[in-house]
């Protein structure tokens, strides 16, 4: 994968995460209760943060491409669908099912951040 196509995946998780945002804080806030709301806005946090940190992705991999970087893109997009998705699932249908997929989601974030780090440390200048 480009740095192309993760800097436009990148974007397009992050109007992603402002719709969802906006849909929780207009839609959602009269009809969910404060913990489900509360679960709700984690995903979006850690969906918006993900969104900037697969900018990163696209620069490092244009500036220093590696298959390190490229595993840390997809570990981003990966943590991001279970992650979130599971906290936002888990949030409007209180099915605690999908909590178990949650920490699979936040193993993959942590793993792309290594990946990442790795990608930078070797990255000829």
């Amino acid at each position: 994968m480009s740095s192309r196509t993760f800097g436009v995946v990148a974007a397009l998780l992050g109007f992603a995460g402002v719709a969802a945002g906006a849909f929780g804080a207009h839609a959602l806030k009269a009809r969910l209760g404060s913990d489900a709301l509360a679960v709700f806005e984690t995903g979006v946090r850690y969906h918006l943060v993900h969104a900037l940190a697969l900018f990163a992705v696209a620069w490092v991999c244009s500036h220093w491409p590696s298959r390190a970087a490229r595993i840390s893109g997809w570990l981003f997009i990966a943590g991001v669908v279970l992650f979130s998705g599971s906290l936002y699932v888990l949030a409007l249908t209180s099915e605690r099912i999908f909590g178990a997929i949650t920490p699979a989601g936040g193993v993959c974030l942590l793993a792309g951040w290594l990946a990442l780090a790795w990608a930078a440390w070797r990255g000829k200048t």
